[in-house]
């Protein structure tokens, strides 16, 4: 599975979902295939993606739409701790998606750690609930199955090495991106209902 094939699937998912996405190659791909006010590019902040993500998720009401956190290796290698925290915090709307090509994809595909590293038994073990694809379909029929579970969900992607040919640099201001996303959060969402929480309105 091409990580431009899963980033086409994903976002045909995710309408209307909050997705926060790691930056570089990953964002340059999903802004061709679909640019959309419901995605924040995390541009310049690798490893962040798991702490935005469980952080929006507990900000957000429980029912709504899952918060979807795209990820590589790479950058959840960078701050694994990410996992114990969304474990042990544990926000009911959160599905964090792991694409792994075992290698930094955006500077020369030096390898990561995530050969010897089982990155799915680690989410596990810090108590999310996980599921594993390497295909499309298999991915699509995994997000289904993981936006049922009640709990933080981790999507174990393998995918292959390289990036899509052709694709445009992201150009858009950081601060236009946080701002559409954020206008958009706020529609969705009315402002209330966000600064009350998970425990909701008292």
């Amino acid at each position: 599975m091409r990580r431009i094939d899963a980033l086409d699937a994903l976002a045909k998912l995710t309408d209307r979902h909050p997705v926060v996405v790691t930056c570089a190659a990953t964002s340059r791909e999903l802004a061709a295939v679909k640019d959309s006010d419901n995605h924040l590019y995390l541009l310049d902040a690798m490893g962040l993606v798991g702490s935005v993500a469980t952080g929006l998720a507990l900000s957000l009401p429980p029912a709504a739409p899952k918060v979807v956190g795209i990820e590589g290796d790479g950058s959840l290698l960078m701050n694994p701790n990410v996992l114990a925290t969304g474990g042990y915090l544990a926000p009911v709307n959160l599905l964090l998606v792991l694409l792994d090509n075992g290698v930094y994809g955006s500077t020369g595909a030096l390898p990561t750690y995530s050969a010897k590293i089982d990155l799915e038994r680690l989410a596990a073990a810090a108590g999310w609930t996980t599921r594993t694809a390497d295909t499309v379909a298999g991915m699509t029929a995994a997000f289904a199955e993981l936006l049922a579970v009640p709990g933080p969900g981790f999507l174990y992607a393998r995918i292959e090495p390289g990036n899509a040919q052709g694709v445009a640099k992201l150009l858009i201001d950081p601060v236009s991106i946080t701002d559409r996303f954020t206008r958009w959060l706020r529609e969705t969402y009315p402002a209330a209902e966000v600064a009350a929480g998970p425990a909701g309105p008292a």
